[in-house]
């Protein structure tokens, strides 16, 4: 996750004020893919999960 600005070949989509940006190419690969900010006892973050195999590092979805 980084911050950037939308690019011919980016989707763009908007949730909640906020817009998100994704590469048209792996959001075909990476579909579905979803964004939540979670509050948790270890902390509180981003957690992305999408349909992409991040094989044995982090299953399906990573906490940033």
């Amino acid at each position: 996750m980084a911050l950037d600005e939308p690019k011919e070949d980016d989707e763009t989509f908007k949730k909640d004020g906020l817009t998100f940006i994704i590469n048209k190419e792996v959001l075909e690969l990476a579909k579905p893919i979803s964004v939540d900010f979670v509050t948790t006892p270890q902390g509180s973050g981003f957690r992305l999960a999408s349909g992409l195999d991040a094989g044995n590092s982090c299953g399906r979805s990573c906490s940033c």
